[in-house]
């Protein structure tokens, strides 16, 4: 592998569109990669909450092998046995009553702004198309999805953004309901991340979402909740929603539904999901035979022996936050914060944590900076106590030397 190559050509052929580490990666497995000189990394990035069952986990690659050997395209207008499993798998084990397939997060929570507007225009008229979402969210890129993510920094240049979008503080019931006040006659919905991912990995009171839920219910709007991130099992539970017992009316998933492969999707309450019917909304390539049967392997690994896997993913993040807090103890003034659920983490700094990310590579541990100055961690639900010490360890190395 010519990695010099590599690295040029692709600063030569492609858009500049990412900060990409200085790093080639040939092979994963499991917890790990393998770089194009053959260094080993233990990915705690993992692909940004992906790769839920780790690199190349059996299953799917035997499912994604086997239905790519029988079937890879055909349109939506016939059915296919995959992406009908996939469906009953979902909607079996949430609060919906109906699914749709897209490929990625932003499309999902196109599609959810789409059938929240369709849904509220039928009930309750034209007038209601706004939505409200919180500051420091993040929806995706498209413009629907970038207009609802409550972060200028992402906005800019691309203005005029969608119409009809209200951003409030995050974790603040007072402010919610003023909004909701003041909107009142026109809001459709309001659309939260159960905890914000890009925002900072923050983790909302323990009675917020339930008193967004009754605000909702107060002012007839819909709550759509964003799991693109926090949902199959990221946190513990198959659906973060599931941590507070707050039920949305939609839902929009991505990420880790794939283990690897690209597709997303939009799951909502029976009667919400009838304002969809054959034209309003659509995806060529959404819910595609091989896409589907990885999601139907990853959802049945995680569901297997009593859902063992979504328990383990509790365990790991417990163990992992009792290490994380003790490197807090040791470095008082460089961690500010230490807070997350389950398998996503995030370490608040009191400086940037580019350079940690760089130091934490050089030892052999992959790790993300959000926010400018917060590590978040996302390994794959996989992840073992032996795989969380090496990284610790790391962490602890690296941290040292930044707070000389």
């Amino acid at each position: 592998m010519d990695i010099k190559k590599i690295t040029e050509e692709s600063g030569r052929y492609q858009m500049d569109t990412y900060t990409r580490q200085p790093l080639v990666l040939r092979k994963g497995r499991g917890v790990r990669v393998w770089s194009g000189d053959d260094r080993e990394f233990l990915d705690f990035v993992g692909g940004i909450a992906v790769n839920v069952l780790g690199h190349c986990h059996p299953k799917v690659v035997v499912a994604v092998q086997k239905q790519v050997q029988r079937l890879i395209h055909v349109s939506n207008l016939y059915y296919t046995e995959a992406q009908v499993k996939l469906a009953r798998l979902l909607i079996e084990n949430s609060f919906a009553g109906r699914a749709f397939f897209c490929n990625s997060g932003a499309e999902a929570n196109e599609a959810a702004i789409k059938l929240a507007r369709k849904y509220a225009k039928e009930h309750s008229g034209p007038e209601k198309y706004r939505i409200i979402t919180a500051i420091n969210s993040f929806h995706g890129r498209t413009f629907g999805a970038l207009s609802a993510t409550g972060q200028p920094k992402f906005h800019a240049g691309f203005e005029p953004l969608l119409d009809g979008f209200i951003y409030v503080p995050y974790d603040d019931a007072g402010a919610l309901r003023e909004a909701v006040e003041h909107e009142k006659g026109k809001l459709c919905a309001v659309m939260l991340e159960p905890i914000q991912g890009e925002g900072g990995v923050r983790v909302p009171g323990q009675d917020y979402l339930k008193q967004v839920r009754d605000i909702c219910g107060s002012a007839g709007a819909l709550l759509i909740f964003d799991e693109v991130q926090t949902g199959i099992g990221r946190t513990g539970e198959l659906f973060a929603y599931k941590h507070w017992g707050v039920k949305p009316d939609i839902m929009t998933l991505a990420k880790g539904l794939g283990g690897g492969m690209p597709i997303g999707a939009v799951l909502a309450r029976e009667d919400v999901a009838e304002a969809f019917t054959p034209g309003s909304h659509a995806s060529t390539f959404g819910g595609g035979p091989v896409v589907c049967a990885a999601g139907v392997a990853v959802l049945q690994v995680l569901l297997e022996d009593n859902h063992y896997m979504l328990g383990h993913a509790k365990r790991m993040g417990t163990y992992f936050r009792e290490k994380l807090d003790a490197l807090k103890v040791r470095f008082p003034d460089l961690i500010k914060d230490i807070r997350g659920m389950g398998l996503l983490i995030g370490m608040e700094l009191s400086k940037p944590c580019a350079a940690i990310v760089a130091g934490c590579m050089e030892k052999g541990l992959l790790v993300n900076c959000t926010s400018g100055n917060v590590l978040r961690f996302l390994p794959p639900l996989i992840v073992q106590d032996a795989d969380i010490d090496i990284a610790v360890n790391i962490l602890d190395e690296v941290l040292a030397g930044e707070a000389r």
